[in-house]
């Protein structure tokens, strides 16, 4: 993720990398190498910080930096729980510097389009929603940090399935009634779930929705269909530079304003070939701080109700 973030910060033209701190020194780098984050955080010609690390530093760091007056972005999950954010918020506070954390789904170019739709109204209000999120692993992914929930956090909702919930709330808001089932029946280590199938309400609006994250999956897939008063929103597939998740489909399908009955009146089709997420959201980042705006998404408050979403599944205990 270092060095995704990096290309982007050069492609940006509007920040270069100055240092980097990366604990394996064996590590090509092209940049100069401080030997501690502190170093870093130190640096006055510095202005702003990219942390990307084991989950479990993430908070630390952030609030670290924050506090040596740095603006930060933070890779995902914000921290390993609502507790985390709060504590980074109060740093955030006291030293009014940009921070926003690494959700470039919301910046996937069906995402924004599904957005703009749902804000438009044109096709009423949201319904209810439905996501999957699963991918192959083998036994290697549990050779480094991953293996170890002290340093994780938890499984494959926090690794991944923490992007579908993100979005959820992105469409519809924080969700303040959620039920989960964590399973753990195939790889069977404490701590780290395989499985998560969870179903939440938000009991402002009404919109209910489900969410299935699992690492058996066997193959990679990205799946969101979200349903409107008049039609639906369908988006199969993710365009990532792996090619895992094959072509991002978008399906807008239209229904007539009399129609109660749910039948279509019109589909239209869009294949987004290319993912421009990494670029847009650093220069989003940087637009905030070279403007002095407000960070529009994946700002503290994004990251607080999604790890309360996350606190209320985890509330459920592995079922094997």
């Amino acid at each position: 993720m270092g060095k995704i973030r990096a290309q982007a910060i050069e492609q940006s033209n509007q920040g270069n990398v100055v240092a980097v701190f990366d604990t394996d020194r064996t590590n090509p780098c092209p940049y100069k190498a401080y030997p501690s984050p502190e170093d870093i955080f130190s640096d006055p010609q510095i202005d702003a910080v990219f942390i990307c690390t084991p989950n479990y530093q993430i908070a630390p760091l952030c609030i670290a930096a924050l506090k040596a007056g740095k603006h930060v972005f933070a890779e995902k999950p914000p921290a390993l729980n609502a507790q985390e954010i709060i504590i980074v918020r109060q740093a955030e506070a006291l030293c009014k510097k940009k921070l926003m954390y690494g959700f470039n789904h919301r910046h996937h170019g069906s995402i924004q389009k599904m957005k703009s739709i749902i804000e438009s109204n044109e096709m009423g209000k949201i319904l209810w929603m439905r996501g999957r999120y699963g991918k192959e692993i083998d036994a290697a992914y549990f050779d480094g940090w991953r293996a170890n929930p002290q340093l994780a956090g938890g499984g494959i909702m926090l690794d991944q399935g923490i992007h579908m919930l993100d979005l959820f709330i992105h469409f519809a808001g924080e969700f303040d009634e959620i039920y989960s089932l964590v399973s753990n029946l195939f790889w069977k280590m404490e701590g780290l779930e395989d499985n998560v199938f969870s179903i939440m309400r938000n009991n402002t609006s009404g919109i209910c929705a489900s969410l299935h994250s699992t690492m058996t999956q066997w193959r990679y897939l990205f799946s969101l269909e979200i349903f409107l008063e008049r039609g639906a929103l369908i988006l199969n597939g993710l365009k990532t530079s792996s090619g895992a998740y094959g072509d991002e489909n978008l399906a807008i399908k239209h229904n007539p304003n009399n129609n109660q009955r749910g039948e279509f009146e019109s589909e239209q089709q869009i294949t987004y070939h290319v993912d421009e997420s990494w670029n847009i959201e650093v220069n989003s980042f940087f637009n905030s701080i070279i403007q002095d705006t407000d960070i529009r998404l994946g700002n503290s408050n994004d990251a607080l109700h999604l790890m309360r979403a996350i606190d209320k599944i985890y509330e459920s205990k592995p079922s094997a």
